[in-house]
């Protein structure tokens, strides 16, 4: 008999205004992003008590990250709040972080993606119960499409031959309209020096 054990997860949530400016301010201009995201991490280990010290186990957030390197690597926000997260997991314990007060274009760009996350889950359950149903129903569905496919095809050649005599009858009529305006139509006299 195998022995199933139960796993114990821990969650903490708070949230931090974590000043980024004081510590970038001391390095060059081309490293002051890449900076700020390890001050991110450093603040972060310290308060959240991870007792190692180990920056590897605090996973930014995308839109977090991308936020901090939106204006470039010279000029990044001067502080920032975020949400973080501890999760403890059979003793394994990491730290997710995520931005709190979105930008409105982050915004719109997360809404998005939550979007099309569901849809893409909603497409995964059809295809399941697709591939759960018997195969006659499958048949006889495949006969149904089939027949509703003649039936469409039918009326959409009648509907054809309908509009080429619809066509042909108006192409006519506005020739016989343009014949009819040459012949009432009065022209003008000519001036008596072209007319020499």
């Amino acid at each position: 008999m195998v022995k199933k054990t139960e796993t114990k997860i821990t969650t903490i949530e708070r949230e931090y205004i974590i000043p980024l400016r004081e510590k970038s301010r001391v390095v060059p201009r081309y490293k002051k992003t890449p900076k700020a995201v390890k001050t991110i991490r450093e603040f972060l280990v310290r308060h959240m008590k991870i007792y190692d010290g180990d920056l590897r186990k605090i996973k930014i957030d995308s839109y977090l990250n991308e936020y901090l390197w939106f204006r470039g690597i010279r000029k990044h926000p001067h502080k920032i709040k975020v949400k973080a997260t501890k999760e403890i997991v059979d003793g394994k314990e990491f730290v997710r972080v995520e931005l709190v007060d979105y930008p409105t274009d982050l915004k719109f760009k997360k809404l998005r993606a939550e979007r099309f996350d569901k849809k893409s889950e909603e497409a995964g359950k059809k295809k399941k119960d697709k591939k759960e149903e018997p195969k006659t129903e499958k048949k006889e569905e495949k006969e149904k499409k089939e027949e509703e496919k003649e039936n469409k095809s039918a009326v959409v050649e009648a509907g054809g031959e309908f509009e080429k005599a619809a066509a042909k009858q108006a192409k006519h009529a506005t020739i016989e309209a343009g014949r009819i305006k040459q012949m009432t139509k009065q022209r003008h006299q000519m001036r008596k020096a072209l007319a020499k």
